[in-house]
């Protein structure tokens, strides 16, 4: 007889274990100690993937986290836990290795629902978490097939969503050390190089959380192993349909998803009845979701990236499926006797009545390096609509956002980007940004270790649970900057930040950012500075009117982007003239500045923090948003309907907050 007083204390004591987990997880979110927060993650994390069990005791104690925060929920403390909690919870969901009740399902879709009643941005990611459960629970298993699928690029008829990973590393953020440990790191995210044991991962993983086969997993792993390849591939393929057709017909679908998992698992059984004797309870599929394929690239200079968007645009024709006799067609006219021309890109699989003719499928070789980035999107985007059914990816409309991870170095005077999106998504600043300073500890234990640690997996952890809940979109807004120097104009844009300063005073600005005390002690009669024309549109509801002035005794200027998400308004730049004499540090607020240099000095101007992005012999600057081209205005009326009409470009990075306008 089994004593269930036992089971019982042990659950009390995991339940109270994880429950001080996530306590003090949310007291570092309290204390600020951003530095920490991730750790504290990923060692939750870690415990319930060594523990697949404690999966349901940690989705209760979220559970009851949340419905607390909500009592509380007019308490701003309280409510900075929503977000945390929220993805916490949903990363459980998806990575869990143990069924989770139907009820307990029931009582987190009854709790999502009641945070609806909070504000932006906190309803938003709840609404997403809560359409996910909703899914799981008329589909189990789907969050995890579809998650898999994507990341694993496992090529099928029915859920043909495919990912890419790429880890962009500048060269003068990552020494050479640290970019062998990092790449090394990374490396341990290689796909299962078998097809078919993830295959077989996923059909087990169907069946076992579908029809709560658990029990009876080591047989079934056992007739999966026993089975030919091809069947396996069937019943993969017939999985992935039952679980695409259910998520289609929504809650009427359920019982037709069961009854059609129940007669894949009869079959399975059945087809593999002859080859196995003997159950072998040591025989087991593996259902932890695996890393993705993360591509890892030490870029040095812009062309490094367009080859990349220019690799992975046409990387779908590529590999789509051609006939031999095709193939050999194609390799025959790729080596005719001007060897100096060759084909741009393979054609795809497609009909005779469809075959593009047009020339300009061919290009000279090194032509592509010579052309401007606005060619060779242009290019892209030729090759994608010439071959219109190479790829059911491209069939239809949608919003593709880069998850990009913009991770800092350890110099907080480099922070751009980075710091911008973590005064939007604390939580990004707690998990993403404090990689910067993690990175070159983990580089150090790893010196010290002959062979791999635990502590290894942190970095590609941490990047996989940024890539499955990062989901809500921030738009950063771009910003055009008009040049004008000695001898040509240059235009550009910047995210974030621009700095310009008058290189006579640079100095000064030095000497002042370390002691400003002793500077106001030096001698008026000294030159303190230069005088800057200042003309910019004042922040206000008409958005018309204009300021003009000078700005005496400058030593150089400070441009930030501020967010609407921080701001609880409108985006807009804030501009700090830099002066030794305090009474001459303006600060400003506007969307539109125009700055020009006088007494023939020039400025030198830093975009983005970014060294390769600086410009000198300046003698004006023209800042405006740049406006989404799609959207511009042909009228006499421009004016008048430009606040209608008018739609700010922007730059979109997922993370885990979002920002809603």
């Amino acid at each position: 007889m089994v004593d269930t007083t036992v089971d019982v204390a042990l659950s009390l004591t995991v339940e109270s274990s994880l429950y001080n987990s996530v306590r003090g997880l949310l007291r570092v979110i309290e204390s600020q100690s951003a530095s920490q927060n991730g750790m504290f993650r990923w060692s939750l994390q870690k415990k319930v993937e060594t523990h697949p069990s404690y999966c349901v005791l940690l989705i209760e104690v979220l559970v009851k986290e949340l419905e607390k925060k909500l009592k509380r929920s007019h308490k701003p403390q309280s409510i900075m836990h929503v977000i945390p909690a929220l993805h916490m919870l949903y990363y459980v969901v998806i990575q869990s290795g143990a069924m989770i009740p139907n009820k307990l399902y029931q009582r987190v879709y009854e709790c999502l629902m009641k945070l609806l009643i909070l504000p932006l941005p906190y309803t938003a990611v709840a609404l997403s978490i809560l359409r996910s459960i909703k899914m799981e629970l008329t589909t189990p298993g789907s969050l995890y097939q579809r998650r898999v699928i994507a990341e694993q690029n496992l090529k099928n008829k029915h859920f043909i969503l495919q990912e890419k990973v790429f880890v962009l590393a500048d060269p003068a953020v990552f020494s050479a050390p640290l970019e062998a440990t990092v790449r090394a790191d990374l490396e341990a995210s290689g796909p299962l190089k078998d097809t078919l044991t993830q295959e077989r991962n996923l059909v087990l993983r169907a069946l076992q959380i579908g029809l709560e086969t658990a029990s009876q997993s080591s047989r079934l792993a056992q007739a999966l192993g026993a089975l030919e390849d091809h069947m396996v591939e069937k019943y993969f393929q017939e999985v992935v349909l039952a679980v695409e057709q259910s998520i289609k017909h929504g809650a009427g679908g359920r019982a037709d998803y069961l009854n059609t998992l129940q007669h894949i698992y009869r079959d399975i059984l059945t087809a593999s009845e002859e080859e196995i004797t003997e159950v072998d309870h040591s025989s087991v599929c593996n259902t932890a979701m695996p890393f993705p394929e993360i591509n890892f690239l030490l870029w040095d200079n812009e062309e490094d990236l367009w080859n990349l968007l220019v690799n992975f645009a046409l990387g779908s024709y590529l590999n789509s499926s051609v006939d031999e006799e095709e193939e050999k067609d194609k390799r025959d006219l790729v080596q005719t006797d001007d060897s100096g021309i060759e084909r741009d890109v393979k054609e795809s699989n497609f009909d005779d009545t469809e075959r593009p003719t047009d020339r300009n499928l061919f290009t000279r070789r090194n032509a592509f390096k010579s052309l401007k980035p606005a060619d060779k999107l242009s290019l892209i985007m030729e090759k994608i609509e010439a071959f219109p059914r190479s790829s059911p990816v491209f069939k239809e409309e949608q919003s593709h956002t880069a998850r990009v991870v913009d991770i800092p170095c350890q110099d907080d005077g480099r922070l751009s980007v980075a710091s911008l999106l973590g005064k939007v998504d604390p939580w990004y600043g707690s998990n993403i940004n404090t990689l910067g300073a993690a990175i070159p500890k983990l580089a150090g234990m790893d010196s010290n270790h002959s062979k791999p640690s635990e502590q290894n997996l942190f970095l590609l952890d941490t990047l996989c649970y940024y890539l499955r809940c990062g989901i809500q979109p921030v738009n950063l807004p771009l910003y055009s900057v008009k040049m004008t120097c000695s001898s040509s104009v240059v235009e550009e844009v910047f995210v974030s930040h621009l700095e310009a300063d008058i290189p006579e005073f640079r100095h000064l600005k030095e000497t002042f950012s370390k002691k400003p005390s002793a500077c106001r002690k030096k001698s008026t009669v000294e030159v303190l500075g230069g005088v800057l024309s200042v003309s910019y549109t004042k922040i206000s509801l008409s958005k018309r009117e204009v300021v003009k002035g000078e700005a005496p005794m400058t030593c150089g200027v400070v441009i930030e982007s501020e967010l609407a998400a921080v701001t609880s308004g409108e985006d807009y730049l804030a501009v700090r003239f830099d002066s030794l004499n305090p009474k001459y540090n303006k600060k400003i607020q506007t969307r539109y500045i125009s700055i020009r240099t006088m007494e023939h000095r020039t400025l030198s101007v830093y975009l983005d923090k970014d060294s390769r992005r600086t410009y000198t012999d300046v003698k004006r600057i023209d800042i405006s948003p740049c406006l989404d081209p799609g959207c511009s205005i042909q009228s006499s009326n421009k004016q008048e309907l430009s606040k209608y009409l008018d739609k700010v470009l922007s730059l979109p990075i997922n993370t885990f907050t979002g920002v809603t306008y």
